[in-house]
Parts: C-alpha cells; sequence; structure tokens
C-alpha cells in the first residue's frame, strides 16, 4: 500500500518515516544556507537546519502482511510538481500538522482532496507546541467528520504507528467493496 505523509515545512515528516521504517530510510536532506532563507519560513521553527530537497522514503509491514510503503514529501511550495508525481498511485496521505502553524496545513489538505486521496491529520505534538481539544484542532482545520484526526509525536514509533493505522484503516474503508473492485484513490473528499 502505498502511503504520502505530507504537512508543511518543518513539521516532522522525515522524522515519521525515520521513525516507522523497518529499513534504512531514503531521505534526501541538505543543511539550509542563508540564501535559502528568504524561500523558507522559519517562522515557529527557527532550530530548523535541514529541509527536504527531494522525497523520503520508508516501509513498514504491518500484521496480516500488509506493507505500507511511505513516501515523505518537501512541504516547500516549490516541490508541489514533484509532490503530484509522488503522490500519483498513493491509496492515501497522512497529512501531519502543528499547532504552532495550524493554518499552514490547509494548502497541504487542499493538495491531497485534489488528487482524489483519503487522508488522516495527525498533529504533531511538539515540546513547545499550544495544546488544543482534538474537537478544536477539527473544527480549526475544518475537518469532514470522517476524517481520521489523531495527536502523535512523531518521534515515538507508537504514537507514530497508531496514526499510520488510522491511515490505513481509513483508507481500507475507502476502497470500493466486491471481487471486482480495484483499488484506488477514493473521490476527493469535500469540506463542509
Amino acid at each position: 500500500m502505498k502511503l504520502v505523509v505530507a504537512g508543511p515545512f518543518g513539521v516532522g515528516k522525515t522524522t515519521l518515516i525515520r521513525t516507522l521504517s523497518e529499513i534504512a530510510t531514503l531521505h534526501t536532506e541538505e543543511a539550509m544556507t542563508e540564501t535559502g532563507r528568504p524561500v523558507d519560513d522559519l517562522a515557529g521553527v527557527p532550530e530548523k537546519s535541514t529541509t527536504t530537497v527531494a522525497v523520503d522514503f520508508g516501509r513498514l509491514t504491518l500484521p496480516g502482511n500488509t506493507v505500507l510503503y511511505m513516501f515523505g514529501t518537501p512541504g516547500q511550495r516549490r516541490f508541489f510538481p514533484l509532490w503530484q508525481d509522488i503522490a500519483r498511485g498513493a491509496l492515501g496521505a497522512l497529512v501531519l500538522a502543528d499547532t504552532r502553524r495550524l493554518a499552514d496545513s490547509f494548502e497541504i489538505m487542499d493538495m491531497v482532496e485534489e488528487q482524489g486521496l483519503p487522508y488522516a491529520v495527525a498533529i504533531n505534538c511538539f515540546p513547545e507546541s499550544p495544546l488544543h481539544q482534538v474537537e478544536v484542532l477539527r473544527a480549526r482545520l475544518d475537518l469532514h467528520p470522517a476524517t481520521p484526526l489523531l495527536l502523535c509525536d512523531a518521534r515515538d514509533r507508537e504514537s507514530s504507528l497508531d496514526a499510520l493505522i488510522a491511515l490505513a484503516e481509513h483508507v481500507l474503508d475507502t476502497l470500493p467493496a466486491g471481487p471486482a473492485a480495484e483499488p484506488g484513490p477514493a473521490a476527493a473528499q469535500e469540506r463542509p
């Protein structure tokens, strides 16, 4: 099952894939430079020193021999064409968000919906992030009631696994039923 891990710049996508992968991850992180500072908004993540410039990849086998292939995408707008290529053939997306910068997640969720991918949202709980009730976050993110929303810590395996399993279950629930059904992206979810 090909899944995309998406989210804005600096939200923890690379960390989540590294935390979960049963194989050595492929990652394309590079040091941020002074030249990139005007392009990459460090608001809310001033300690960030590296950025993904292409793709992250990891694999995880779940009970029942379901193999998840996780593709992490860069979060900056200039990489959106690459994001579309990576999303091709994916069955769903895990969108990571940060309560310090919730508004940054809207553009990513819009892209996921435009691709017709079912998705779950995982709020990556950074130590300095403001805490909110899940119901408040769901309302602020304007999520469809069926869209899974979880709190997680991308550095913690169990927490990250819970988010990925919620996505996998949501994807499986959206697949057409019946023996003749072909797996593929579900219709885009509309926001209420």
